[in-house]
């Protein structure tokens, strides 16, 4: 690549998503602090963790930005292949927590099989419909390509884990309208999906999601059980008004009510600490973020590139609405982190290679001009 291409750098991408990091590493702080009350100490602190995973994924970034992103296309059944394998594999041999089955340890590293299947998958799903692009409004290829979406997502569902397989759904949905595909196909399918949807609930839900989406719906039933989280993760984010109570001054998140502050109720903590003011920055940031994924998008001089950046758009954009949907109760608990603010070497790492694409792209997308 040559050297003068590097001008086409979205520095401002990677500021923003390292001003995310740095404000979700001030609510990392804020949230284990009852659990290290010496403050940063040692290698084992989640912010020195969270931090030790940022420079990691900022490598990637630079890696996976150098290379050129259509040799990631050239490998996709492969990458594909690789997504179904793992997220396979974690059905049999991954970890459980919190009625999940999501994890695996890889030379004693926790890493979440969904995080980079999802990656994975956008990769495949680019390569599928750029190949197609002159056929996506025939059913066949437009049910093909669903397929496509689908197999990872009922993979994921089996753990279960319901929010990342909606996210599946959502960038699937995205992409095959961004490819050309007819309007009424898709909410022909969408009208099926919803017509079915307490049958495949009766079916396919188990006692886990079923209590979890009752909870939702009457979180006093079980107070102190299940809808705990529920009813703290609510307290929290209105008891902080505009200007919050100030950062480590929040009682439920300092008094330890939040049972997963630092990841899946990460937005209660900023609610709670730092307000309406805090949350609004929080929005702000990411809504930056998002123009500047849709203008690698608009400048992508090919296919694929275009596919990639809209499916990246799209996974970002759909878990920052359901994790903070999650903490205000709009939605049952689904275990989402919070892009680039919530605790999880996972998703952080996978976050900066999906950003590396998104350089890539930009980095070439005048070569492909000539």
């Amino acid at each position: 690549m040559q050297r003068h291409a590097f001008r086409h750098f979205d520095y401002g991408l990677l500021l923003l998503a390292g001003v995310l990091v740095a404000y979700g590493g001030l609510l990392i702080y804020s949230a284990s602090l009852t659990a290290y009350p010496d403050g940063i100490a040692g290698l084992s602190h989640p912010v020195v963790k969270q931090a030790m995973f940022a420079a990691f994924g900022l490598t990637m970034m630079a890696i996976i930005a150098w290379m050129d992103y259509r040799v990631f296309g050239q490998m996709a059944p492969a990458l594909y292949a690789l997504a179904i394998l793992i997220l396979v594999v974690v059905l049999f041999l991954g970890e459980s927590a919190f009625g999940s089955r999501r994890w695996i340890t890889v030379g004693g590293t926790q890493i979440q099989a969904s995080e980079v299947a999802k990656l994975l998958t956008i990769i495949a799903l680019a390569r599928f419909l750029a190949d197609r692009q002159d056929q996506i409004t025939r059913v066949r290829v437009f049910l093909a390509s669903l397929a496509v979406a689908a197999l990872p997502a009922a993979l994921v569902m089996a753990e279960p884990d319901m929010g990342t397989a909606i996210i599946f759904g959502a960038i699937w949905v995205g992409m095959v309208i961004m490819a050309g595909a007819r309007v009424r196909h898709v909410l022909i399918l969408g009208g099926f999906l919803l017509a079915a949807i307490p049958f495949a609930a009766l079916a396919v839900l188990g006692d886990y999601q079923r209590d979890r989406i009752a909870l939702f719906f009457n979180p006093n039933s079980d107070p102190l059980g299940g809808g705990f989280n529920i009813l703290q993760g609510e307290i929290s984010v209105g008891s902080g008004g505009i200007f919050g109570k100030g950062l480590t001054n929040g009682s439920q998140t300092q008094l330890d009510f939040l049972q997963t502050p630092a990841t899946d109720y990460i937005f209660s903590v900023l609610g709670e600490e730092l307000g309406l003011i805090g949350a609004l920055v929080l929005l702000a940031l990411f809504t930056a973020l998002l123009f500047r994924t849709l203008r690698v998008a608009s400048l992508a001089r090919d296919q694929f590139g275009r596919l990639l950046a809209t499916g990246i758009t799209i996974m970002i954009l759909f878990q920052v609405f359901i994790n903070i949907a999650v903490n205000i109760r709009l939605l049952p608990v689904t275990g989402i982190p919070l892009p680039f603010v919530s605790q999880g070497g996972s998703s952080l790492i996978m976050l900066f290679i999906a950003l590396g694409l998104l350089q890539s792209v930009l980095l070439r997308h005048r070569q492909l001009e000539f």
